[in-house]
């Protein structure tokens, strides 16, 4: 059998049908049920009428009914489309009809932006509501009722060329569904574990599966807790996938809104052995709730954890640094993105210094000059980063595809518009994301550089750097920063203090001192908020 999602699963199933596949708060659900819960969704989709190789959309919370959902679609051979939960009426009717979906999951929290878009979706033929609390859409069918109402669909023989699809926003422009192959993927993911050094081969067919879950959930399980969104790639990917795909526990927060109190308990109770996080936005506090519970000598028992991954965003070595004093687990910081994967790696433990967007490319990553030339290593020279991925496009945009899936030397490689330079041990220093580099008076200023530094400031939690139109500059540098100190700092002596460690014209013209900052839920920049926020504070004065 050929290598795809819904088939590992079955085999998984069929290997540790006892095991705990989900656990969120109270509820605990088993492979077996897993599979047979995800086939009577297959089931549901076949009796709408929804096609093979139609898109299901996703639009969720972190839920069980995601992961189930998610594999009753692989299993019917359709798409399932992750669904950004805050996009309202014109981005999610955009994302849906942009990916021809046929079915929509949902929250009934959401039913009102459902209610105002699906007029314009003619094509979708089956509402199924996930009850949270929301009013009831008429029309939609309750997950649980549609899951009973149907027997489990057979299974079926799948290709590993069907379509497996990840829509990034990306920070500019509208969504963009990135392409793989189903095995692709599935390949890619159980890579991961050649580190562990088994005796089951990694799997190439689906046969091989079997024996890798009988190994790693009897000797090394994976539990995995994702604290970042299950429809970005990070919380998918990296934790449940990689715990499905080996026997493991998807682990999931009940509140929607990160609570590193909650997460640190539940590593108590349910002896996590991975966490998976998007950077400082979810480390910081995690350190601080660490902190406040040993100065009240109530220290959290975190002696599960074997390793705290984290993906999508700066991860600064002096957070690390205080969780790695504090755990014995490795501090996997992946720099990659939903088209690429991962373009490189960085280790921290123990035995392993901590650095900032420092990282140790994998084989197939390169740093390419404007003209087409590799960055020599310890060149000083800029250039963008590239490298071999399984996904082949965007669907339905092959103008945006020709332009980003490049062929270098006769092999397919990926330009995201990360922009890095090559040290001279080999590693790859990241500067940032090209679309939001600063344009003053000529000079690049990389945003996440200038917040590095502004984080490094003692009383600074938090902070964004956008640019602004100046008549003399082209662009002027500016930032909000967040302090919840008692006594937060100014932005003049944000400003002052960073003399000794910025050239000039990287320190912004000013800095809006908040007490919070504005991200999205995967702890991503929201720099869009961050430019109002500027404009807000500086027309006040």
């Amino acid at each position: 059998m050929d290598l795809h999602f819904a088939t590992a699963w079955e085999v998984a199933a069929d290997t540790v049908p006892d095991l705990d596949a989900i656990v969120q708060g109270q509820r605990r659900v088993k492979y077996r049920d897993f599979d047979e819960i995800a086939a009577r969704f297959a089931s549901a989709l076949e009796a709408a009428g929804v096609p093979e190789g139609a898109s299901v959309g996703l639009y969720l919370y972190n839920c069980p009914e995601y992961l189930l959902a998610q594999h009753g679609a692989f299993k019917h051979r359709a798409v399932p489309v992750n669904v950004n939960y805050r996009y309202l009426d014109d981005e999610l009717a955009y994302l849906l009809d942009n990916s021809d979906a046929a079915a929509l999951v949902f929250h009934s929290s959401l039913s009102d932006r459902v209610a105002a878009i699906r007029g314009r979706l003619p094509n979708l033929r089956l509402l199924v509501e996930v009850d949270d609390g929301g009013v009831h859409l008429e029309g939609s069918v309750d997950f649980e009722e549609l899951v009973e109402a149907n027997a489990p669909q057979p299974r079926k023989d799948r290709s590993r060329d069907d379509l497996y699809m990840l829509y990034t926003g990306g920070t500019t422009g509208m969504p963009k569904g990135v392409m793989y192959r189903q095995a692709d993927l599935v390949l890619r993911l159980y890579g991961a574990f050649a580190i562990l050094g088994l005796r089951a081969e990694l799997p190439a067919v689906a046969e091989q599966v079997g024996p890798l879950v009988e190994e790693i959930s009897s000797t090394a399980p994976v539990v995995s807790v994702t604290c970042c969104p299950l429809m970005h790639g990070t919380g998918m990917w990296v934790s449940a996938m990689r715990a499905l795909l080996s026997g493991g526990t998807a682990v999931l927060l009940e509140h929607r809104t990160f609570d590193p109190h909650e997460l640190w308990a539940l590593v108590e109770r349910e002896r996590i052995t991975e966490i998976v996080i998007v950077g400082d936005a979810f480390a910081r506090p995690m350190l601080r709730a660490l902190e406040e519970r040993e100065r009240e000598g109530r220290p959290y028992d975190v002696s599960s954890v074997q390793a705290i991954a984290s993906s999508g965003a700066i991860w600064s070595a002096e957070i690390k640094d205080g969780l790695r004093s504090r755990l014995s687990a490795q501090l996997v910081d992946a720099l990659g993105s939903t088209e690429a994967g991962s373009f490189g790696v960085s280790t921290a433990g123990n035995d392993a210094r901590a650095e900032t967007a420092r990282f140790s490319p994998i084989p197939g990553t390169k740093v390419i000059t404007d003209d087409g030339r590799d960055v020599a290593a310890g060149s000083g020279e800029s250039g963008m980063l590239a490298s071999r991925t399984p996904a082949f496009g965007y669907f339905k945009d092959p103008a945006k595809s020709k332009s980003t899936f490049i062929e270098i030397d006769g092999q397919s490689y990926v330009l995201t518009g990360d922009w890095a330079t090559v040290e001279a041990d080999g590693t790859i220093a990241l500067l940032g994301r090209g679309s939001i580099c600063i344009n003053s008076g000529g000079e690049k200023v990389f945003a996440e550089e200038v917040e590095e530094a502004i984080k490094r400031h003692g009383g600074v939690d938090d902070c964004l750097v956008v640019g602004l139109p100046d008549e003399r500059f082209g662009q002027r540098v500016v930032a909000v920063a967040a302090s919840s100190s008692p006594t937060p700092p100014s932005g003049d002596e944000i400003r002052e203090w960073l003399r000794s460690s910025l050239a000039h014209y990287k320190i912004p013209k000013t800095i809006t001192v908040l007490d919070s900052i504005a991200r999205a839920p995967n702890g991503k920049a929201d720099y869009k908020w961050a430019k109002e926020t500027v404009l807000a504070h500086t027309s006040d004065q």
